[in-house]
């Protein structure tokens, strides 16, 4: 064999790399109960699909007579595989060497994810553990002068930006999570994080220094700050429950912007009608429910369970937000919850609303939208919080987008929020408990009657008069009798109303699908 010495060389190199931050790193790491990146990427991909690239990448060390002795590999892993059959890009940061804190060729083939998943167009996953860039840059010569990128050079975050318009971007974080990787982590359509994770623009030493707040990682940004605030969807119990997670949402996704996603075989019955419908929005205003109920009760069940797949219960919750199927087809859900604030929109509510309808329009998922919509929140948190703002931002992105829609009026729809649940040309539906107004009647006549119910004898008869005698105005019949939605229908139709249309609307979409790239909001 002429290539001899130099095929053992690359076998040398290819095994010297997969050894990762060295034995003692990896069982350091193991201990404290977390896999290795390649573990992970081969926990999450169908077995033996793993396709590395850049293998090679990284710091050779040789001995006085030019023979390799070590290799000090990239430690950010890249390469392609497969999730439940369909190719992805999938990468993470070896915690093992340096923190996952970047050496030069663990950052370029970081940065090089994100190319390739718009070059291929396939959807992209990031498994995170690991900080950012050091203070004296990547360099592994500690004489080098950090020279910085050619002025010439795309910032590394031009693709970053691009992907979430193009293609499914699935982060996770694992550990750990500073700095670019942190950033990298929240610009995605779905995040999970475990429960031992945390997520940090910077970490407890810098924290300190900066502001003299000597604070843990958790306290910083683990799950309880960070599900709150935004910056991650959902929490998993484990690796093994993020990793579930990150499946089922890439099963309701299209590859990339220019296909649609693939509808399913459906066992459960388009006619299925279930009693429970009829009884769950209560009579009493004041009374709440449990909307998730109905949202189960109307989509698709595989295998007897739901599949309503929620992202981001615990940010804005007074607005549910997931994805699940009917017919067979994917679609986004919106909903309001009453156990928060009336089901009111907040400004993390209207922000997350904003996200998610872009997020629908990006990948061409109709929207079902379940409404009980009391306006926006009130007070002086309400208004310091500029809920107003994101409010009509929400509003905005709502009358921008461009998949079929359909609203299912469960309740109430007051106010100027009430427009952020029907978007354009959506097709109505009513239940007998609707309500429809510019406010609710409690506090409309409480305004507009106010010197006339503090004239009677009795106001507070007189208030109850006066709402008795309003309601009617607010009642879902004439709204039908004036064709102002499509249809009043029994609660127990809802499904079979909901099959019917999306079958004709997803018909009527124009092909080849393309791209959604939002214009400029309030």
């Amino acid at each position: 064999m002429v290539w001899h010495e130099e095929i053992n060389e690359i076998k040398k190199r290819d095994t010297l790399s997969k050894k990762q931050g060295g034995e003692e790193s990896v069982k350091k790491h193991h201990e404290k109960g977390r896999l290795t990146i390649r573990e992970r990427i081969d926990c999450l991909l169908d077995s033996k699909t793993f396709d590395e690239l850049g293998v090679g990448a990284g710091v050779p060390v040789f001995d006085d007579n030019n023979e390799l002795i070590d290799f000090q590999p990239a430690n950010f892993v890249l390469g392609f595989g497969e999730v439940a059959g369909r190719k992805v890009i999938i990468g993470g940061e070896d915690f093992t060497l340096k923190g996952g804190s970047p050496n030069p060729a663990g950052l370029r083939k970081s940065v090089y994810a994100e190319q390739l998943a718009l070059q291929y167009k396939i959807p992209l996953v990031r498994l995170h553990e690991g900080g950012g860039g050091a203070v004296g840059g990547t360099s592994q010569n500690k004489n080098h002068r950090p020279l910085g990128e050619p002025v010439f050079n795309m910032s590394r975050f031009y693709s970053l930006a691009q992907t979430l318009g193009v293609v499914p971007v699935v982060t996770a974080a694992l550990g750990p999570v500073a700095g670019l990787p942190a950033s990298r982590l929240v610009a995605s359509h779905f995040s999970v994080m475990t429960k031992n994770a945390a997520v940090l623009i910077a970490g407890p030493q810098v924290v300190k220094r900066a502001l003299g707040k000597d604070l843990s990682k958790e306290q910083l940004g683990g799950p309880e700050v960070h599900l709150k605030s935004g910056v991650i969807n959902n929490l998993a119990e484990d690796e093994e429950d993020a990793f579930n997670q990150i499946r089922t949402f890439l099963s309701f996704m299209p590859d990339n912007a220019w296909q649609r996603p693939k509808r399913i075989v459906c066992s459960d019955p388009a006619n299925r009608r279930d009693e429970e419908l009829a009884s769950i929005v209560p009579k009493n205003s004041r009374q709440p429910f449990q909307m998730r109920k109905i949202i189960q009760h109307v989509i698709d069940l595989e295998k007897g369970e739901t599949t309503f797949f929620e992202i981001g219960q615990k940010f804005g919750p007074s607005l549910i937000t997931g994805l699940g199927r009917m017919h067979g087809h994917s679609v986004g859900i919106i909903a309001n919850d009453c156990m928060y604030y009336a089901g009111a929109m907040t400004s993390s509510a209207a922000q997350k609303l904003r996200k998610f309808v872009d997020f629908c329009n990006s990948f061409h998922l109709p929207v079902l939208s379940f409404v009980d919509e009391p306006g926006f929140m009130i007070g002086p948190d309400s208004e310091s919080a500029g809920t107003i703002r994101f409010g009509t931002e929400a509003i905005s992105a709502v009358m921008q987008s461009r998949v079929p829609w359909a609203s299912i009026q469960v309740n109430k729809a007051f106010g100027v929020a009430a427009q952020a649940h029907f978007g354009p040309q959506a097709y109505v539906l009513s239940w007998p408990s609707a309500k429809t107004g510019a406010l609710p009647v409690e506090g409309g006549v409480a305004v507009a009657f106010s010197r006339e119910i503090a004239a009677s004898p009795n106001p507070e008869q007189r208030q109850h008069e006066l709402e008795d005698l309003l309601a009617t105005s607010q009642s879902p019949f004439p709204k039908s009798e004036g064709f102002s939605v499509h249809e009043l229908i029994d609660p127990r139709e809802t499904r079979p109303k909901l099959a019917a249309w999306l079958d004709l609307a997803i018909g009527s979409q124009p092909e080849p699908a393309e791209p959604f790239f939002a214009t400029m909001r309030p």
